[in-house]
């Protein structure tokens, strides 16, 4: 094989790295813009609350307040669910 098929060649393998490359940053980058999310509505019923409370969103902790999965739980654990937390102890 002579040099200028081979620099072809690193031209062509290097030039489909480089598009391959671009096509998984798109490819997996454009995934977290896809999300699910919960649409808000407001009902206007022609009085305000100001009291409402909001709902958590979806990327946020909830304890499990589960009897029997309360049974097995360290003191510690519970603490930390009950400040809102990720549990990080057993």
């Amino acid at each position: 094989m002579g040099i200028s098929r081979r620099g072809i060649a690193a031209v062509a393998m290097a030039g489909s790295m480089l598009a391959g490359g671009a096509v998984g940053a798109t490819v997996f980058s454009a995934a977290p813009s896809v999300a699910d999310t919960t649409p808000t509505t407001t009902a206007s019923s022609g009085t305000s609350n100001s009291s409402t409370a909001a709902a958590p969103s979806p990327g946020t902790f909830k304890s499990n307040e589960d009897a029997t999965h309360e049974a097995g739980e360290s003191a510690a654990r519970e603490a930390q669910e009950n400040a809102g937390q990720v549990p990080t102890v057993p």
